[in-house]
């Protein structure tokens, strides 16, 4: 849910520079499942209220840090694709910052604040005074009166440029022509 408004920015932006909705389906991904993989690890390590349950603060840390892996990899499998390394890059410092912060994202009060947002430790992320590489951590915040706001990092920031120059990539790329459209086109 982090990036749905960035999805929908990058399709917009697509549409503009003059790509078309269809040529998406024509991109190749491989290994998607390693991203509904992650997800479901990350939901499942950070249930937040949603589900009847809460995840030991050690076996949630692990199940995130391999989410990241599966992330990392899906990554390194379509490094080809435009805007990945984009992407890959974002990730990096992410868990750069988490694991130089025993397995959590740090948070600025002020970010955490300016987002609605009042905890010490709260699913992924933990508010520190003294952050080990302060410059990476959530440090930003969507504010608290739009839908979905939340704080962010310049990790998560590189990411959404990477999805950017995806999606309008993806767009502006003609699909390939399927076989049967080939065939009868030669007929």
């Amino acid at each position: 849910m982090v990036f749905l408004n960035v999805g929908i920015l990058g399709l917009l932006l697509g549409k503009l520079l003059g790509g078309e909705l269809r040529n998406l389906a024509g991109t190749r991904i491989r290994t998607t499942w390693l991203v509904f993989a992650a997800v479901g690890l990350q939901f499942a390590a950070f249930p937040s209220g949603a589900l009847p349950w809460s995840t030991p603060t050690g076996v949630a840390k692990a199940l995130w840090l391999v989410s990241y892996g599966m992330l990392i990899t899906m990554i390194v499998r379509n490094r080809t694709l435009p805007g990945a390394a984009i992407v890959g890059a974002g990730l990096a410092c992410n868990l750069v910052a988490i694991l130089a912060n025993g397995g959590l994202m740090p948070v600025r009060r002020s970010a955490l604040l300016a987002s609605g947002g009042h905890y010490h430790v709260h699913n992924n992320s933990i508010q520190l005074v003294h952050a080990h590489l302060a410059f990476l951590v959530d440090r930003w915040a969507v504010p608290a009166w739009v839908p979905l706001s939340n704080v962010f990092s310049i990790g998560d920031v590189v990411i959404a440029v990477g999805l950017l120059v995806s999606l309008v990539a993806a767009m502006r790329t003609p699909s390939q022509p399927s076989l049967e459209t080939a065939t009868s086109a030669a007929v």
